[in-house]
């Protein structure tokens, strides 16, 4: 199994560059399904290739993908996301920092939601992966220092789960998981 790293974006300058709504759509789709060119990339987004392919770099500088060599021939030139978990800032005093983890944190919670509806929309065509989905809603009274070990064992416990998409089991699909723990607002 490949490990899936714990990474916490403070590098403004990575933040911007994951920011972007097509690289995170190309990180997303390579994390997902596996390597691709630009090419195919391009063509699967009704993207520039140009364009493309220096998204694509632009990830690869800022450490989120890398060519996948034993795939890549001449100039036909594959990439794949190297497994991390990547993780906002939790409050970030530099103001730059701040806004750009905003962006980003912004456009994961709108991409889930996204999802969530689609699948409920739909969730009787998907099987015996609907049986075996969950939905939970709950909560716990913890210490900051306790939200802090849970939040840590959850991450824990799916980094054992991770799977890179090239060593999938047969039959397998990609799974969201999506997951909050904060503070609940005293909401009138």
């Amino acid at each position: 199994m490949v490990e899936n790293r714990p990474r916490l974006l403070t590098d403004v300058e990575a933040l911007k560059a994951l920011a972007h709504p097509l690289r995170q759509q190309l990180l997303t789709r390579l994390q997902r399904q596996g390597p691709a060119t630009s090419a195919d990339l391009a063509t699967e987004f009704g993207a520039d290739r140009g364009a493309t392919s220096y998204h694509l770099r632009q990830l690869e500088r800022f450490g989120f993908l890398e060519e996948d060599t034993a795939r890549s021939a001449g100039r036909r030139r594959y990439w794949r996301a190297i497994p991390q978990d990547l993780r906002l800032p939790r409050r970030a005093t530099d103001p730059q920092i701040a806004a750009a983890a905003d962006e980003v944190g912004r456009q994961w919670f709108e991409r889930s939601g996204r999802e969530l509806l689609a699948y409920l929309t739909d969730r009787d065509s998907y099987g015996d992966f609907s049986d075996a989905a969950q939905h939970s809603f709950g909560g716990t009274t913890l210490t900051a220092e306790e939200l802090a070990r849970f939040a840590e064992e959850y991450l824990a416990l799916l980094s054992r789960w991770y799977r890179d998409p090239d060593q999938a089991s047969p039959g397998a699909r990609h799974i969201s998981v999506v997951f909050h723990a904060f503070p609940t607002p005293e909401i009138p």
